[in-house]
């Protein structure tokens, strides 16, 4: 058998996107919401001497809520948005127990207890674990616990949700007679809403349980949870929307526009020096300066131009006070402002706009829509139809909840035509639940 091999040249031309080192940061600082773009760019100034960044802002934290204080002249106080910088769960217990309770040996398992609780209070080491690492008996540890079970706020070191319930239901003289015991012997039933088997059992009847449901969902299952330490974001509007009359405007804010200096004045010093080296540092560093400069201008631009664009698709949201929205997509954005889509979403991700009720991110204003079968060119947005449902609920008959079939027919009287199974995805999506457990007791 024979083998043989052809060795050939061939010439072969393709096309690659190749990208650059300043293209790819370009990108990047597109994407970066206004927090990031400062940390970006002052770390570009501490390995650049040449550049110098002007920041709008020297506070380094503010509350994310979307109802910011102003003051006299229209700016937003942003000094006043700083968050309180409150006491841990740990904290808190801690001191409590070194107020309340001398120095003993149940006071130090107590504490030795505290370690194991987590952000929402509850106590995430078995009792037999901790008797093994704490090499004491198991009375008195429980005992130990106990303690901790009688410090604020009520429900802390339970180890369960009934028992959390438990905590809060015997220190509150306004609980209702049977709570204590229905919750203690009955929590599966009462959680299930198997109430006839509870009604019979204490001899009530099922608007009584109706009485105790209804305090239960006032109390808190999370106790610990007011003490969770969030890391909050620093949010700065990049956007301002002014409403006058019947006309909108937008324009940047000023807190989110960082300056960049050339410092002409060393450059020129460091340019007298006769070494190619120092030269060739110095004309690197000015291109920098030059292409940061152009980058953070076009940045500035194409997310002024995006928020324009939106604004004329979402007129109502800022008119209607019951901020409708229409379904809009990106790439509807992108072939107006003429850009790809990718750059749409890079700049309304961690950009928010600002207006006279309140702080909303870019991205919010492009909400899914569905398309309706008796017009297959409209759309409705999900958002509209969420409200619907929640309105038909909030209006129905609370002794006879309606089923999500009941609600499709209502729904199409409206002329909303949808599945039953979409019906119930956002209903579940809106955190309603089912007919059989909206249904009341109450007397008539």
């Amino acid at each position: 058998m024979k083998f043989g091999q052809q060795i050939s040249q061939t010439q072969k031309q393709t096309q690659k996107l190749v990208m650059t080192t300043q293209l790819q940061q370009s990108i990047q600082m597109l994407q970066f919401n206004t927090v990031d773009l400062f940390s970006f760019l002052e770390q570009k100034a501490l390995e650049n001497p040449l550049i110098e960044v002007e920041l709008p802002l020297e506070t380094t934290s503010i509350s994310t809520t979307k109802s910011n204080q102003t003051d006299s002249s229209g700016e937003v106080d942003w000094v006043n948005q700083i968050p309180d910088q409150d006491d841990s769960l740990f904290d808190f217990l801690i001191q409590q127990i070194h107020l309340n309770y001398r120095q003993t040996d149940l006071r130090d398992l107590a504490l030795f207890l505290i370690e194991y609780l987590d952000s929402n209070g509850y106590l995430s080491i078995s009792v037999e674990d901790a008797v093994r690492l704490s090499q004491t008996n198991e009375t008195k540890l429980l005992d130990a616990l106990r303690l901790i079970q009688i410090l604020e706020p009520a429900g802390v070191g339970a180890r369960s949700l009934q028992e959390c319930l438990l905590l809060q239901i015997e220190r509150d003289e306004t609980s209702p007679n049977l709570a204590y015991l229905i919750i203690e012997e009955y929590f599966d039933e009462f959680a299930n809403r198997k109430w006839e088997k509870i009604a019979k059992a204490y001899q009530i009847s099922l608007s009584d349980v109706q009485i105790v449901f209804d305090y239960v969902q006032h109390l808190s299952p999370f106790p610990g949870a007011h003490f969770s330490k969030t890391d909050e974001q620093f949010i700065i509007p990049d956007l301002l929307v002014m409403i006058q009359e019947d006309q909108l405007s937008l324009r940047r804010t000023k807190e989110a526009q960082p300056r960049l200096t050339f410092q002409k004045h060393y450059f020129e010093q460091m340019k007298q020096a006769d070494d190619y080296e120092v030269k060739k540092y110095l004309k690197d560093r000015k291109e920098e300066y030059e292409w940061l400069h152009k980058s953070l201008l076009q940045r500035g631009d194409t997310i002024l131009k995006i928020g324009e664009a939106i604004l004329r698709h979402q007129q109502n949201f800022f008119f209607d006070t019951k901020r409708p929205l229409v379904p809009l997509q990106m790439k509807q954005i992108a072939k107006e402002v003429g850009v790809h889509e990718s750059t749409v979403s890079r700049s309304v991700n961690g950009k928010y706009l600002q207006c006279p009720f309140g702080v909303y991110e870019l991205k919010s204003f492009f909400p899914t829509g569905m398309k309706q079968p008796a017009h297959s060119d409209e759309e409705i947005a999900t958002a509209e139809i969420k409200r619907e449902i929640m309105k038909i609920i909030e209006n129905e008959n609370k002794r006879k909840p309606l089923s999500d079939q009941k609600i499709v027919e209502q729904l199409k009287e409206n002329s909303f035509n949808l599945s039953r199974r979409t019906v119930a995805k956002y209903r579940e999506a809106l955190g309603i639940a089912s007919s059989a457990k909206r249904k009341r007791y109450d007397e008539n």
